[in-house]
């Protein structure tokens, strides 16, 4: 079984995307060698729900305070990821049900560079999101087939055996990365969100709402923070994951998440 061609993951508008060159012109870029001093891969996450019309004004708002990863010349990076889960969906039902010492297992595709990865985010009981990955071929992201090297990696780092997951959504999406001028913070804003059920050719588009992601080591200002709450924009929970599952499988448990569902049916307008 195979994932569906790169040129057809993307379904983000260019024209969207031009709409904005405005504003991601107005940040000093930061590259990918730099971006090494702020990897946070032990970090807190505090994540948040804005229209795509609110972008330009978001954007605008923070040049001043930080910096954007720029790769080739490009400060828009398409991705694709491929999550696994159990066949009864355990990782989702126990995210749906709030439990935390809670795994995603993906493979993660950076399409600009082809490099790939297999990753685990672990949430643990204190709120804190882990992240471990290992490089694997492009090929296996593509056939959806995992080795030795994998299966070990996922038997060493979670509680679940490879022979017992399915890959069960394929998501594409456009991200823009910011860096504050302290380095001590990342902000991810993925736009153009697409997601399709494995082994089936259509994908489900989300792109009116953009998912903004503060990362941080620990209690940290940050300006980012600040300015969405002057737009009274709060923190919700959102995983791109559960959204996926939810828009790709209907008959699939979502009453703890029919706030989220309702909310973003508010912002995307």
């Amino acid at each position: 079984m195979n994932i569906l061609p790169v040129s057809v993951q993307l379904r983000c508008n260019n024209g969207k995307l031009n709409i904005l060159d405005e504003q991601l012109k107005a940040f000093r870029p930061i590259s990918l060698l730099e971006m090494d001093r702020v990897k946070l891969m032990n970090r807190i996450d505090t994540k948040f729900i804005v229209g795509y019309h609110q972008l330009p004004e978001i954007l605008a708002k923070a040049s001043s305070a930080y910096r954007i990863l720029e790769v080739d010349g490009l400060r828009v990076s398409p991705y694709s990821s491929i999550y696994f889960d159990t066949t009864d969906v355990q990782m989702y039902t126990m995210h749906h049900n709030g439990k935390l010492n809670r795994y995603k297992i993906r493979m993660r595709l950076y399409i600009q560079s082809g490099a790939t990865y297999l990753e685990i985010k672990r949430k643990n009981n204190k709120g804190r999101t882990s992240k471990k990955r290992i490089s694997i071929s492009r090929d296996h992201f593509e056939s959806l087939n995992l080795d030795e090297i994998e299966r070990v990696f996922i038997r060493n780092k979670t509680p679940y055996e490879l022979e017992n997951l399915k890959p069960q959504l394929q998501n594409a999406f456009h991200r823009i990365t910011l860096v504050d001028h302290n380095e001590t913070e990342r902000v991810t804003l993925d736009i153009g969100l697409n997601f399709r059920k494995i082994g089936v050719d259509a994908f489900i588009s989300m792109d009116k709402i953009v998912i903004v992601e503060i990362k941080q080591d620990g209690a940290v200002s940050s300006s980012f923070r600040k300015m969405l709450d002057e737009a009274s924009v709060q923190p919700k929970s959102i995983s791109k994951y559960c959204l996926g599952m939810m828009l790709t499988n209907p008959g699939i448990k979502y009453n703890r998440f029919k706030e989220k569902i309702r909310l973003i049916n508010k912002i995307a307008i």
